[in-house]
């Protein structure tokens, strides 16, 4: 592991997958990071999140994934947010998404809309950060989320797919998949990424309407929304 890719990472006892996602385009390091739940977060991690300054949390995951994996965040001075991925169909039922991830990352594409205009608003508001987004292991639904945040920023493809793909490494998924326990109790693999995968979302954002901005618009974020997210998190 490189020094810059190791520096990213930051050891926080009980949460999988934390790192730093500033230095990538114009956003700033130190405001806003990245990681899986924190359902086994220890005090001993609580108090390096005190110390990270931490005032924002949002929770990508599903209303199940929140019931069985409730995000252990006692003492913390910090405003939770529940902004789903995968937003339910009804209230009452969530929508399942694909098992394959060929065709997961389009439906995350698909249905995030008002989840990631939401995150823009909590990310350029006073007072929000530093923040962390995270889902279950903080790789596919994060992982789109801050992609497109980085976007915003003006960060390259290049670069946004390099960091996009060291959850690899927080994984520990270069060899190949690991099995973990769901919401259910059931034993299920979390898989490598990709840089195909990644970009297929994007494709179905950009065949669909034409440009990210234009896609978050669709979903009611404004110019003043997206402005006030470059102003709170750039350098």
């Amino acid at each position: 592991m490189t020094d810059d890719v190791q520096s990213a990472f930051i050891d926080i006892p009980g949460v999988r997958n934390f790192r730093d996602a500033g230095g990538v385009g114009a956003l700033r390091r130190g405001v806003l990071f990245r990681s899986g739940s924190f359902h086994a977060l220890t005090p001993e991690g609580a108090l390096r999140l005190k110390a990270l300054g931490l005032r924002t949390v949002i929770d990508l995951r599903s209303r199940d994934e929140r019931t069985s994996f409730p995000d252990r965040l006692d003492g913390l001075d910090q405003e939770s947010l529940h902004l789903p991925t995968l937003p339910a169909d009804r209230e009452d039922t969530e929508r399942p998404w694909p098992e394959d991830q060929v065709e997961l990352y389009p439906f995350m594409a698909a249905t995030a809309g008002p989840s990631l205009v939401a995150a823009i608003r909590r990310l350029g508001a006073p007072g929000a950060l530093s923040a962390v987004v995270h889902c279950a292991v903080g790789k596919d639904r994060t992982g789109l989320t801050i992609a497109v945040v980085q976007s915003l920023l003006g960060a390259s493809e290049a670069d946004i797919t390099a960091d996009y793909l060291r959850s690899n490494i927080g994984l520990g998924l270069l060899d190949g998949p690991t099995p973990y326990l769901d919401e259910t109790g059931a034993e299920r693999l979390s898989r490598p990424i990709s840089a195909e995968l990644l970009a297929s979302s994007f494709a179905w954002i950009h065949d669909r309407h034409g440009s990210l901005p234009a896609y978050l618009h669709a979903h009611g974020a404004t110019d003043a929304d997206l402005d006030a997210l470059r102003a709170n998190l750039s350098a």
